[in-house]
């Protein structure tokens, strides 16, 4: 996968995201949890963005590392909103959730392969 792909990528799912977090629930707990899938969702792309001026390998490494905590991060969230049935379109989390595990897997990947040609 090119760059602009997977960039394009994490644009979608921080749109995703934002979607998820306007059918939460309007109370204390769906409040909260959308404040914090919204920080977590769309921070991938943003430091995906930085990642790529990275000014070393190192500094590659590290901020796609970053992404990859922000992906788990956003997962456990979509799963603890699924469990608690804090949305009112199942669908929507469904939907996020798979692609969440498909943006992990291809940054466990890419972040095992920058290691190695370290």
């Amino acid at each position: 996968m090119n760059k602009q792909v997977l960039e394009d990528r994490l644009i979608d799912f921080s749109v995703l995201i934002i979607k998820v977090a306007n059918y939460l629930e309007k109370s204390y707990t769906g409040n909260h949890l959308s404040g914090q899938i919204i920080r977590s969702g769309t921070s991938p792309a943003l430091n995906y963005g930085e990642a790529q001026s990275a000014e070393s390998k190192k500094d590659f490494i590290h901020k796609m590392g970053i992404c990859l905590k922000e992906l788990r991060e956003t997962f456990v969230c979509l799963k603890i909103i699924e469990k608690a049935t804090l949305s009112s379109n199942i669908d929507i989390i469904i939907n996020a959730k798979s692609e969440a595990n498909e943006l992990i897997s291809i940054f466990v990947s890419s972040i095992k392969t920058a290691k190695t040609n370290l």
